[in-house]
């Protein structure tokens, strides 16, 4: 069988075509827009109709690159930028006219949930007890887990788009004054999660996302060319120093550094501020890089339910749901 996942996200709207005959998801074919609707919201969140009409338009390429690769099922969602816009509901439903693909909002806790079985699959079992960090444009999550699924599992709205916009407005570098405060506002919303895992004390940590695979390559880990099989790590011994560079700065003096793109330089001084902050808030000396995220999280589940009777498929020409929502996998102590 052959499955398609769409993702859209902050920065890029991303599709990955796969076999799932077997154990495991394996990718035919990836595709990605760099469509960056996070730099084009409004003051409150919303997405202009603008910005709708080239989701829509990425949406319909994307479908339309899924079917010629022979993919039965597309499984499409939408992250933090669409699942915490004011006009939601409306950009899902013309989303949907205009293409007839549903993009179904993940909440943060299930995304985590996702992500985790994902990190859990590519670790194996012998990672023992499993933390996972993953930083988005517009939220981090946290897991822990001793089994295929999180024992816990929180969203926090830390993503480094976010607070790129938040904290530092059109300021480029931001100054020392404003890292302060972005610092300290990341230490309170993140204690108690810390909190967490510093009592639970996993045997191994693993960080998905772009964001910590390009700080990784910053730091000095293997460039990507190399393979998903080649061991990357990320030690905070060396991410403090990456901090201090990347903060004196500006937006095209970082896309200019080893791992750090064009399309994420702005907000990789926010994403490496909380990458350092989070693991020294939950004592985490060494994290593992894992190739594997959300979109294989979303295929493994499919594989391991047998089919896609757990996602709320829409039929074409069929009124999509007001509110479409991905059940989540368990009921997790979530910390709120």
């Amino acid at each position: 069988m052959r499955m398609a996942v769409l993702d859209v996200g902050s920065n890029t709207v991303r599709l990955m075509v796969a076999d799932t005959g077997g154990a495991l998801p394996l990718p035919v074919h990836t595709a990605k827009d760099r469509l960056r609707l996070a730099d084009h919201t409004g003051p409150g969140g919303e997405i202009p109709p603008a910005q709708v009409d080239r989701l829509a338009e990425a949406v319909h390429d994307a479908r339309t690159e899924a079917d010629i690769r022979g993919s039965d099922t597309l499984l499409a969602f939408a992250t933090a930028i669409v699942r915490d816009a004011p006009n939601r509901p409306e950009v899902v439903r013309e989303v949907a006219r205009r293409t007839g693909v549903v993009l179904h909002t993940l909440d943060g806790e299930t995304e985590a949930e996702l992500t985790f079985l994902a990190a859990r699959r590519w670790m194996g079992w012998c990672a023992g007890p499993l933390a996972m960090l993953d930083i988005g444009g517009g939220s981090l999550d946290v897991a822990f887990g001793r089994s295929r699924l999180p024992d816990f599992a929180a969203s926090l709205p830390l993503g480094a788009n976010l607070l790129t916009r938040d904290f530092f407005g059109e300021t480029d570098p931001p100054s020392r004054l404003v890292l302060k405060e972005l610092r300290r506002h990341v230490r309170h919303r993140l204690r108690d999660v810390a909190a967490r895992i510093r009592w639970e004390r996993p045997a191994t940590t693993v960080a998905t996302s772009r964001t910590f695979q390009q700080l990784g390559r910053l730091c000095g880990a293997p460039p990507g060319r190399h393979g998903p099989f080649v061991p990357r790590v990320l030690d905070a011994a060396d991410l403090r120093p990456a901090v201090r560079r990347l903060r004196g700065l500006t937006a095209a003096e970082r896309s200019r550094l080893p791992g750090i793109s064009p399309a994420r330089a702005r907000q990789s001084l926010a994403g490496a501020l909380v990458a350092h902050t989070a693991m020294g808030l939950m004592g985490i000396d060494r994290l593992t890089i894992c190739p594997w995220g959300l979109r294989e999280g979303v295929l493994l589940r499919s594989i391991e339910e047998g089919g896609t009777a757990w996602w709320p498929l829409t039929a074409r020409g069929e009124e999509p749901p007001e509110e479409p929502r991905i059940p989540a996998l368990a009921a997790p102590a979530a910390l709120r």
